[in-house]
Parts: C-alpha cells; sequence; structure tokens
C-alpha cells in the first residue's frame, strides 16, 4: 500500500512539539506548564488506539477540522475511509458539540444507498474518528469538470439522488445545510456509479414546528440567487 500517512497522534505530537520551539529553546511558558486534561467529546464511547483496529493509509481529503484517510480493517482487510477530527481545533464547546451532533445524525439516518454510511465512532486523547465506507469515484463536482455538460438526462439522474437525500433527511429530522457538488461522491468510477452524500458537519436536528429559522448557511458559489 505504500507509506502509511502519520496517524492523527503523530500529527498532533507534532504540533504541540512545535509550538514550545524558539527563543526559549524549548522550555515551556509556566502558563501552560500544567498540563490539560484531553476534552471527551463522545460520551458512552471509551478511548482507544485505532490503529490498533484501522491501518491509516494514505490522505484522501482535507476539510477545515478533520482529515480524511484511507483506511484498512486489519481483521477484514477491507477498504474504508477514516475522517480524523483533531480535538486541537475543537476550540470551543459549541465546536465539541457540532461534532457530537454530526456523530448523532449519521447514527440515525438509515441505511441508505445514496448517503455514506458509518462504519464506527471512536475517539482517543488527540482526534474523534469517523470510519465509513469508502467511496472511490471521487467528487461530483470533479465529474462535472471532468465531463464540461451533462445531457438533460443525467443531470435528471443526479438530481433525482439529490432530492431523494433532501426527502431522506427530512423525513428523519435531519436538514444537511451544506449540499454542494463536494459533497456528493461517486461509490466507484464506472458510469453508472451510485451516488452519495457526504459531510454532515453542518446538519442538524429538526423538528416540524421548527422548519423556519432565521439562520441562513449557504456557499455563494452553489447557491440560488438572491
Amino acid at each position: 500500500m505504500g507509506n502509511c500517512c502519520r496517524s492523527p497522534a503523530a500529527v498532533a505530537r507534532e504540533d504541540v512539539k512545535s509550538s514550545f520551539s524558539g527563543h526559549d529553546n524549548g522550555k515551556r511558558d509556566s502558563s501552560v506548564a500544567a498540563k490539560k486534561a484531553p476534552v471527551t467529546v463522545l460520551a458512552g464511547v471509551p478511548k482507544e488506539n485505532i490503529e490498533e483496529k484501522y491501518l491509516l493509509d494514505r490522505e484522501l481529503g482535507r476539510g477545515e477540522f478533520g482529515v480524511t484517510y484511507l483506511c484498512i480493517d486489519r481483521g477484514s482487510k477491507e477498504l474504508l475511509a477514516c475522517k480524523s477530527i483533531s480535538k486541537r481545533k475543537l476550540r470551543s464547546a459549541i465546536d465539541v458539540e457540532d461534532v457530537r451532533r454530526e456523530v448523532a445524525i449519521m447514527r440515525h439516518l438509515p441505511m441508505n444507498n445514496s448517503i455514506v454510511s458509518l462504519r464506527e465512532a471512536c475517539e482517543d486523547d488527540n482526534a474523534v474518528h469517523l470510519v465509513m465506507e469508502l467511496c472511490e469515484g471521487g467528487e461530483l463536482f470533479d465529474r462535472i469538470v471532468a465531463r464540461g455538460h451533462y445531457t438533460e438526462r443525467a443531470a435528471a439522474a443526479v438530481t433525482r439522488t439529490i432530492v431523494e437525500v433532501v426527502q431522506l433527511c427530512h423525513k428523519h429530522g435531519v436538514i444537511h445545510r451544506d449540499l454542494k457538488p463536494e459533497n456528493f461522491l461517486f461509490a466507484n468510477k464506472k458510469e453508472n456509479s451510485s451516488l452519495k452524500a457526504i459531510d454532515f458537519g453542518l446538519s442538524i436536528f429538526f423538528k416540524p414546528v421548527q422548519m423556519r429559522s432565521n439562520v441562513v448557511v449557504l456557499w455563494p458559489d452553489v447557491a440560488a440567487p438572491l
């Protein structure tokens, strides 16, 4: 499989080490000498070393909080994807709650061919890890760019999948809030590959009486005209 990527734990250790380099020759400032206990994000989930169960290989993608790696189940050898969210980047209680909600929503939604499935969620002292099914076909965005244009029939098939995802989420009390071509992946590289929604980091639960909201979440590049 080639050289394995550094684990999230190793990355976190390097970040900590670099923060104390400079004029003090490695001596820590007294204000940070007291080591803080690592925050616990996932309630009821014992902390464990993810690399005892999975081999984290090359990087597949990177976002504001997380890095997604190719992940190999050491037991079954199944290829998966692992999104590792560094606790160092969870700077507020809101950030922590966002991660908890993302995991809760992925656990809450039923298994469906149009939504990436969560295998398990675990954490250690440095990161929260979401182990998911691997989608090897790339982003919808990249396929649109590669094609240049879609036929009306092909565009209708893609649109149908997106609408079905919205319908399924709303049926189960979830609003995705981040629908864009980059957040839909093809399961494989075949032309007739299934399309799956990913990234529930901005998603929220809602009740029918809460359909109206004063909060607007959008990406200007893909938003409808206001």
